[in-house]
């Protein structure tokens, strides 16, 4: 097993998670390099964030909030592994999975890894229906212009080589990040696949940031990065 991927996160008030989601992703053996960007965070994420001094781990810092595809932008510039993840910093997602995201890229097959929570394999943590409805019709939407079969474009875990990550031109800075490269890498004809993850879903108590607004904009990007270049 070679050290050979980046971790992207990108971090906004997440000083209740932010410690334990760095510790998990550093004992990953397939980790080469951990890139959190702090979006102008205004608890004690930032502080947190110092505290660590492994050589894997580098930090950035937004002078003002951006927003998550501002902040995955600069860590896609930063990256120098093989291939890349994103992984949000409020462990609804598994850093243990990361070995079998990585296997159909490091098999040869795949150009770009889809982490579905909707694929059987792992616990799924029951929550909100409409969000559910939503997400579902998101993702119909999406494979209706991309035709492309996924089971959940919105997922926060798209792995892919970095060498393509780097050719994206990210122009979202909010959550419209995922239609938005899910509709860039359809149109590059890449190989992609899916692969069953777990999920652990925070409630809007918990810390939970997407909202039905988030919902619309999604539309309008699936839309604009489908339609127009």
């Amino acid at each position: 097993m070679s050290q050979s991927l980046t971790v992207v996160v990108p971090c906004y008030n997440e000083e209740n998670t932010i410690k334990q989601l760095i510790t998990r992703v550093l004992e990953q053996e397939v980790v080469r390099e951990l890139i959190v960007i702090d979006d102008a965070s205004t608890d004690n994420s930032l502080k947190l964030i110092k505290e660590f001094r492994d050589k894997r781990l580098v930090y950035l810092e937004n002078s003002v909030n951006l927003g998550k595809g501002a902040s995955v932008k600069k860590g896609f510039e930063k990256a120098t592994s093989e291939y890349i993840l994103v992984q949000d910093a409020d462990l609804e997602y598994s850093p243990e999975e990361y070995q079998r995201l990585l296997e159909p890229l490091e098999s040869g097959y795949a150009d770009v890894v889809f982490g579905s929570r909707f694929l059987t394999y792992g616990s799924r943590r029951a929550l909100y229906f409409w969000h559910r409805v939503g997400n579902d019709f998101l993702t119909l939407l999406s494979n209706m212009f991309t035709n492309i079969d996924l089971t959940d474009m919105e997922t926060c875990y798209k792995v892919m080589r970095t060498d393509i990550a780097k050719q994206i031109d990210i122009r979202e800075n909010r959550f419209g990040l995922e239609p938005e490269l899910t509709a860039k890498l359809a149109k590059m004809k890449l190989r992609i696949y899916e692969v069953g993850i777990s999920y652990r879903g925070r409630t809007y108590l918990e810390g939970k940031k997407v909202t039905w607004k988030d919902g619309i904009s999604a539309i309008r990007c699936i839309i604009k990065y489908n339609v127009f270049k």
